[in-house]
């Protein structure tokens, strides 16, 4: 019955009554009424209700104030009421409660078609596309699209034409969880819920898209060793302290395939063709592993695979190494016969570049998923790491072939 009056009139009721039932009915009202009356509270009433209020439910009601108020608001009160309530309005970043907005209109399944369309035109929010019902503690019991809300008769209870939501969220989800929904449901809105299924807050379509777009762009600069917090126009200081490591890390691995190249460095000297096309191999096989890489990444961002799926992903990226390394092995093998007028030379190369090829497609597709599997940011560097297993397995296959088949096929 309240609700039904001006947000002053709430207000003045709730004053005549003693403090614990003040606090009870406030309680109870809708969220979206209980900011009306918040905003029209002085601050000596302000304190006095909201310092017996369920902090959990203070903090909600705060959320939906602008940031410079909010602050304004939590000073009035004691330093532990201000802590208390502070700490439950803090998200941590790229969590789903830091992306929502709290500021969501929310209605009681008693409510007609008739009293929504009438506080929407009221509110003049154009961003509303569902109608979110919730029961007097804040839990959220359904949804009714704006559409639906159009098409049905003013006198019609919300109870009767409410939906189940596609998807609900924890406001500590991270953002992979919020893009795997987004590209599972393709939502337009997500609900923010707690543990007891309090309606929070929603993140709403272009947050959702931003979250999309920043998490591939940052998988990306992960994958190549830069931070995930650098931008374009980061500090220089800042983009050397993030890159550095990573770039020590590849020095380092650069440095086992240049010693596998050592390591046959009496075949090199005695067949010095060998160098001219070593990096024919190592090339193919390392775009290769790259190719199965970037799926594998898709895959695994998109929750498309999950790591139990590993043998079946690698199995296919094994045998697609091996049927495109058969290709690229004939076209190969024919270029170096008419360049080095070797017939030997063309079999070892071939013979490299299908093995090379097919371990670095099971390569791309097994070095994501065991960083996944052991916990760690599938994103983070694989190509480093791939780049280090591909350069020596092309250089291993290719001069091992070639030092062991040296005299049998005549290659000089």
């Amino acid at each position: 019955m309240l609700e039904t009056f001006e947000a002053g009139e709430i207000l003045d009721y709730l004053k005549k009554q003693s403090i614990s039932s003040a606090v009870r009915l406030y309680a109870h009202l809708n969220p979206e009424s209980a900011t009306e009356v918040l905003e029209l509270m002085d601050d000596e009433y302000f304190i006095e209700l909201y310092s017996k209020l369920d902090p959990y439910l203070a903090a909600r009601l705060l959320s939906r104030l602008e940031a410079k108020e909010v602050q304004v608001k939590l000073s009035k009160l004691s330093s532990g009421s201000a802590k208390d309530i502070g700490d439950l309005m803090k998200y941590p970043p790229n969590s789903a409660g830091f992306m929502m907005d709290s500021r969501v209109v929310t209605f009681h399944g008693t409510h007609t078609v008739k009293e929504v369309l009438k506080k929407l035109r009221a509110i003049k929010d154009r961003r509303i596309v569902n109608i979110y019902v919730v029961d007097n503690q804040g839990r959220l019991e359904g949804i009714v699209p704006l559409q639906v809300v159009a098409i049905s008769s003013p006198g019609e209870l919300l109870k009767n034409i409410l939906q189940t939501p596609p998807a609900t969220i924890h406001a500590m989800a991270d953002r992979e969880e919020i893009v795997e929904l987004l590209e599972e449901k393709k939502l337009l809105g997500l609900p923010v819920v707690d543990f007891d299924n309090i309606l929070l807050g929603v993140i709403r379509n272009e947050e959702l898209l931003n979250a999309s777009v920043q998490d591939a762009t940052e998988d990306l600069q992960a994958m190549f060793g830069a931070g995930r917090e650098e931008r374009a126009l980061s500090k220089v200081s800042f983009a050397v302290k993030k890159r550095l490591p990573w770039l020590h890390i590849n020095l380092a691995t650069a440095f086992l395939a240049s010693f596998v190249v050592g390591a046959f460095e009496d075949t090199i000297a005695k067949i010095t063709i060998l160098a001219v096309f070593l990096p024919v191999v190592a090339g193919q096989s390392g775009n290769t592993g790259s190719q199965a890489l970037a799926v594998i990444m898709r895959g695994l961002a998109l929750r498309e695979i999950r790591t139990t799926q590993w043998f079946r992903v690698a199995r296919k990226e094994l045998m697609v190494g091996f049927l495109n390394g058969i290709a690229v092995a004939i076209t190969t093998s024919l270029i170096v016969y008419f360049w080095a007028s070797s017939f030997g030379l063309s079999i070892v190369i071939a013979i490299s570049m299908i093995i090379s090829m097919a371990i670095a497609g099971f390569s791309g597709a097994v070095i994501p998923i065991i960083l996944k599997s052991f916990g760690q940011d599938p994103a983070q560097s694989s190509s480093i790491v791939l780049t280090t297993v591909t350069d020596i397995v092309g250089f291993l296959s290719f001069l091992g072939l070639a030092t062991a088949l040296a005299s049998v096929l005549g290659i000089s």
